[in-house]
């Protein structure tokens, strides 16, 4: 997956969470829906990351395309 790739797959990603949001404004989401908004965002961390992970090689003058889509839990866990 190339970079303009990733950033379209972002984009997908956030209009997803954003309609999902924004259709059930002050009623809250169910617990399916709740379940779908955490997927996105992990989904949209692992998408950052490999994006970032793409922007590093290419910065040290490696292959970008040696970057690697992590795990939700290797992602997830980077900010604890």
């Amino acid at each position: 997956m190339d970079d303009q790739q990733v950033l379209d797959r972002i984009d997908q990603l956030v209009k997803e969470e954003e309609e999902l949001l924004h259709r059930h404004e002050g009623e809250g989401l169910d617990d399916d829906e709740h379940a779908r908004l955490d997927e996105l965002r992990v989904q949209l961390d692992k998408a950052y990351d490999y994006l970032r992970q793409r922007r590093s090689l290419r910065e040290a003058g490696e292959d970008p395309d040696d970057a690697s889509m992590r795990d939700g839990g290797t992602v997830e866990g980077y900010g604890q």
